[in-house]
């Protein structure tokens, strides 16, 4: 009687542990599901900042003209207490306007030391036939460049956790200096910690 004991007991401790021991199990979700996993920063805040500004950036009167200006993107100074990739919001912004054919963008922020070694390689190395190497001097200047920053405050009381977000993007005219379009997005997002196991 005590050798089964003991076996039902090692048959169970094996089962425990290879439990304990397993993969998570993985779904996939939708991308524009609402996440409210914690109150830090997560894609949904992401995709509505992104979309309140693409939407007031197309109506704005720069935008309205008819002309397709191009956009300079300076990264967006993240002055929350938190580590975010303020450059995902940016870029889907860019992605949206750019499908909208209303706007264009310069590369230069990204990838300028990447264009002058390949200008330099076509036109100086030699090895591409002149007649299909690209000219120094045509690349095309920025007419306005976009420039913000995100800002957060976090309070906590008791079981409660608080935190406010503010992200404000601007666009400024190069040659005059103007800001010629601004806009905000304000986020409040609130956690309560369950009574026991928190």
């Amino acid at each position: 009687m005590k050798r089964i004991t003991i076996l039902v007991f090692l048959v169970c401790a094996v089962f425990l542990v290879s439990g304990c021991a397993s993969s998570p199990t993985v779904t996939y979700g939708s991308a524009e599901q609402v996440e409210t996993v914690t109150t830090e920063f997560g894609s949904t805040d992401l995709q509505m900042i992104a979309e309140k500004m693409v939407n007031s950036l197309l109506a704005a009167p720069v935008l309205t003209s008819g002309e397709r200006p191009v956009l300079y993107v300076h990264q967006v100074k993240n002055k929350t207490d938190e580590h975010l990739d303020t450059k995902a919001v940016t870029d889907k912004m860019r992605v949206t306007l750019l499908k909208s054919g209303r706007v264009r963008f310069t590369a230069v922020n990204e990838v300028n030391d990447e264009m002058i070694k390949q200008l330099e390689y076509q036109t100086s190395s030699g090895y591409v036939d002149p007649r299909t190497s690209s000219v120094i001097g045509r690349q095309v200047g920025a007419d306005y460049f976009l420039f913000g920053e995100i800002t957060s405050i976090k309070k906590a009381a008791g079981r409660v956790q608080d935190v406010y977000y503010k992200f404000t993007l601007n666009l400024v005219n190069i040659e005059s200096g103007l800001i010629e379009w601004a806009e905000e997005k304000e986020i409040r997002k609130q956690a309560k910690k369950p009574l026991i196991g928190g």
